[in-house]
């Protein structure tokens, strides 16, 4: 029992190493920023631990620092994290059998950058040991990387000619790569990209996301669906 556990562990570590490449530096700017926006060492990484959502952490913060009130930081968390809802909608039948303080468990550490590897790996079958350690690595690393953001942060007086902004996007491609298996794939990602950009220079804020997604995923379902048809 104790060796399989260990083995799942050890697969979760291999396939999570990506995203923990990504998370340090990533959890590392936020640390900085938590620092400079005046919050504790307690509050920032507590942030880390329980709210874990660097876009949400982010944008948290900065609401933080410019004295905004529980309300506002509680909706605007909210607003940012809607693809939540596509992302546990697309694993849920995946996870039918598991019990509900597994499906909890697993829901509280999900990312978007696990769900891009849950969404890859992910069946009934999939050892659970191996599912839980990406989610837990994975988290470890954007707490490891706050905390030392956090530490480092007095020394510091600008992060962004370090380049750790193009940490995230580039964890990203990383990520999207493995699932461009067919040519609509690439198609609906590059086309997704062109109309996220687009609603944002609309002026369409942190819902440009959403909306590019469910529209090129509807459109890429719908022609794959009637491209079986015809050859069916």
């Amino acid at each position: 029992m104790q060796s399989s556990m260990a083995a799942g562990l050890g697969r979760g570590l291999k396939i999570v190493v990506p995203v923990i490449f990504g998370y340090l530096p990533v959890g590392f700017a936020y640390g900085v920023l938590a620092e400079k926006s005046g919050l504790c060492l307690f509050n920032a990484v507590a942030m880390s631990v329980m709210v874990y959502a660097g876009s949400a952490q982010l944008i948290g913060t900065g609401l933080i620092a410019g004295g905004a009130g529980a309300a506002a930081l509680i909706f605007t968390t909210f607003v940012v994290n809607l693809r939540h809802l596509l992302m546990s909608a697309a694993l849920a039948p995946r996870l039918a059998a598991w019990k509900k303080w597994q499906v909890a468990l697993f829901a509280a550490e999900l990312t978007d950058e696990t769900f891009a590897l849950h969404s890859l790996r992910l069946t009934a079958d999939t050892p659970k040991a191996e599912t839980f350690a990406i989610n837990l690595f994975a988290q470890a690393a954007w707490v490891l990387g706050s905390l030392a953001g956090f530490l480092a942060g007095g020394q510091m007086t600008q992060i962004r000619p370090i380049g750790l902004d193009y940490a995230l996007p580039a964890m990203f491609i990383a990520l999207l790569a493995p699932q461009v298996m067919k040519p609509l794939y690439l198609a609906m990602a590059v086309c997704a990209a062109a109309l996220s950009v687009t609603l944002v220079l609309l002026g369409f804020g942190r819902a440009h996301v959403i909306i590019a997604t469910i529209v090129c995923a509807t459109c890429g379902a719908g022609f794959e669906a009637w491209i079986n048809r015809r050859s069916s």
